[in-house]
């Protein structure tokens, strides 16, 4: 008899906005445990509400960041840029022995430009220390890609960064669950070039009135 496969349980912090909806409602299809978390536990039970209803479960929840943080086994970053540096230092012993993946791109929609170093997971890791395992990862998938057909693989490459490639690892099963191909891209200061690409990528959109531009690695042959 072959054991079930034990998943880990994902809080999205800041998962209220336009990225998080569509991670939690991808992970949660595939049979994840989902949290929302919001700085407003009405809006993540809301929001968690919302997500059930669409897919017609009733198993994601909704609470603040902090009690978000501190069920999970990790925690996905989904806040707008201008709250990151707050965000990171109200949770800051929420996530004391979890991997927080940074979703975080500087990038603004209005005026897309490349953000300056340090990457904002480099900020993260440095204000939260050694006690948690920062990865940056999701910065270029559009909100859009993960709303629509949800019973579809998401095919899009995924580039990750992390000081430790055993935690981008752990992070890559999350993506790679969803249908990405996912790529190791070094540490964590690698990631300012990453959060870069979401500039390139919103004036593609614009240019070409899309939304859902995405990057793709090739001359590669992964085991």
């Amino acid at each position: 008899m072959t054991a079930e496969k034990i998943l880990p349980t994902i809080a999205i912090l800041g998962g209220t906005g336009n990225e998080g909806p569509g991670l939690a409602l991808r992970w949660a299809k595939y049979g994840f445990q989902v949290i929302i978390g919001s700085r407003q536990l009405e809006k993540a039970r809301a929001t968690a509400e919302k997500l059930n209803k669409e897919l017609g479960i009733q198993t994601i929840e909704g609470y603040d960041n902090s009690t978000a943080a501190r069920k999970a086994d990790l925690c996905v970053l989904t806040v707008v840029q201008s709250a990151h540096e707050q965000a990171i230092e109200s949770l800051k012993n929420d996530l004391k022995g979890k991997i927080l993946v940074d979703t975080t791109a500087r990038v603004d929609y209005r005026d897309p430009r490349p953000p300056a170093p340090p990457a904002a997971a480099r900020l993260a890791q440095e204000k939260l220390g050694d006690q948690v395992r920062v990865v940056a990862a999701f910065q270029n998938v559009p909100a859009a890609s993960l709303r629509n057909n949800l019973d579809e693989p998401l095919e899009e490459d995924l580039l990750i960064c992390a000081d430790d490639p055993d935690d981008a690892a752990e992070v890559a099963k999350l993506a790679e669950a969803l249908g990405m191909n996912v790529y190791y891209a070094g540490n964590l200061d690698n990631a300012v070039v990453i959060e870069g690409l979401t500039s390139i990528l919103i004036s593609i959109n614009k240019y070409y009135r899309s939304r859902t531009a995405s990057i793709q690695i090739t001359g590669i042959k992964k085991e």
